[in-house]
């Protein structure tokens, strides 16, 4: 193999269809990655920031030569080499060889010859062998035998997202779990329930948060009923779905190997030419995304406004104090927490509109967007799984209650007006609750000079002494 000095280096020279490349001589890529970094100048983001695809690809390489080795279309000391670069990546090693841009032509052909030419060099060395000697192990004919771009990369990217949102989901069933402590033990406490911004009924603070780590636990189970749909994979239709290139019992052979392989429930689509180009199982789980992060923003939302102050808000509860809040006003404390979380739902609303473009885009019998599909599904995941983790450890946590505060609201408030309308009807209830604002008294004493047989009543009912109370 020649060997030439440039000014970058040491290159050893390859080929591919287009010609010759200069690659250089350290590294296990090979001439169609080396296009690839040179012409996706983009990002300056690696699809090595995506741990998960990466490891699924690897599966994926695994699963094929382990069905082409049961046909006898693979020799044996080549599949083994193969299939011991596989075991590398899948456990971590050489990610600083996938170095293609997360943004891509080609519908992703670019990363799976990353990852066909890494392990046919890292198979070359196990096998004693320098690299570039693809006529011993070819990143075409051995590592990608019996596969597509078409079929092995968009199998690959259904399993990252599978394994992406089993993390999502058990970041919010810790979420969930952290709500519903505070739940418990703000369950005493009184407080103003508001609709609109506006004075509306008594609840307790307990309440409030227990609705949030409902709301948070429903998140978390729709969206691992979601996560199932992209364990139905496309492998074995190679070329748009036709199987063409792959012996007859390949399909079901690869299939069975990647099971096996990823230790998960995978299944091949009913249809491949319709799988191959099909992007609705992204687009659902984009929107189930979607949803998550509009919860946990209104949530952010709502931390935000109840922790207000601490004098001139709502103040019924106290957040963790992170860090100062201003260069310039001394004592300042911002929800720093709450806003994060507000900002990775804006990023996430972005990826869904990204993800909704790319999906409608498709034309025929392949969509070439699917490496900005899984890139913003992956930065929408971690996102979020980071940001609910550091919520949980960094705010909720540390949530205190202000009884004095939610006291002092809710005895300000109108919100016992709505229990006077059982005594007096709607009409009735409204004038006393006008008549306290205007005279800025609480319903009770309001009720007492204009209604004493009323307020009577609603005493011995023991409502009164109970709004007093509170």
């Amino acid at each position: 193999m020649e060997v030439r000095e440039t000014a970058a280096g040491p290159m050893r020279i390859e080929s591919d269809p287009l010609g010759s490349v200069e690659v250089p001589i350290s590294a296990r890529r090979g001439p169609q990655t080396q296009r690839a970094l040179d012409n996706f100048r983009l990002s300056g983001t690696p699809i090595s920031a995506m741990p998960d695809l990466i490891k699924a690809m690897a599966w994926v390489k695994r699963a094929a030569l382990r069905a082409n080795l049961s046909g006898g279309v693979l020799d044996p000391d080549v599949a083994e080499a193969i299939d011991r670069a596989c075991g590398e990546i899948i456990d971590g090693q050489w990610r600083e060889e996938f170095v293609v841009d997360v943004y891509q032509g080609g519908a992703g052909t670019s990363t799976n010859m990353n990852l066909n030419e890494v392990i046919a060099n890292r198979a070359l060395e196990l096998l004693g062998k320098p690299r570039g000697a693809y006529w011993i192990v070819s990143p075409n004919d051995h590592v990608n035998l019996s596969q597509s771009t078409n079929d092995a990369y968009a199998t690959a990217v259904r399993l990252a997202v599978f394994s992406m949102n089993q993390r999502l989901v058990a970041s919010l069933w810790r979420l969930s779990s952290a709500m519903g402590i505070k739940a418990r033990a703000f369950a005493g406490i009184a407080k103003l329930g508001r609709t609109q911004l506006q004075d509306a009924v008594p609840m307790t603070l307990g309440e409030e948060f227990g609705a949030y780590a409902a709301t948070i636990a429903e998140d978390a189970e729709r969206a691992s009923e979601i996560g199932q749909l992209f364990l139905e994979v496309n492998i074995g239709g190679t070329a748009i779905g036709t199987r063409i290139g792959a012996g007859e019992l390949y399909g079901a052979e690869v299939v069975s190997a990647l099971r096996e392989v990823s230790g998960l429930p995978v299944v091949a689509a009913a249809n491949l030419i319709e799988a191959t180009w099909d992007m609705g199982a992204f687009v659902l789980y984009s929107g189930m995304l979607k949803r998550i992060a509009s919860k946990l923003s209104k949530i952010a939302n709502d931390l935000r406004l109840l922790s207000s102050g601490p004098r001139g808000g709502f103040a019924e509860i106290i957040l963790p104090q992170r860090q100062p809040g201003s260069s310039l006003m001394p004592g300042k404390v911002n929800p720093v927490m709450p806003e994060a979380i507000n900002q990775i739902a804006f990023r996430v609303f972005g990826a869904d509109t990204t993800i909704t473009f790319a999906a409608e885009a498709g034309q025929l019998q392949l969509n070439a967007f699917e490496p900005v599909i899984v890139w913003s599904l992956h930065e929408a995941t971690s996102l979020m799984s980071a940001g609910i983790q550091a919520l949980i450890d960094n705010c909720i946590l540390g949530i205190e209650a202000n009884p004095a505060a939610c006291e002092y609201n809710l005895a300000r408030s109108m919100a016992g007006a709505t229990e006077l309308v059982s005594y007096v009807g709607y009409a009735r209830a409204a004038e006393i609750a006008q008549y306290a604002l205007a005279e800025g008294l609480d319903l009770v004493s309001a009720a007492e000079r204009l209604d004493p047989a009323l307020a009577a009543l609603w005493a011995a009912d023991g409502a009164a002494r109970k709004m007093r109370a509170t």
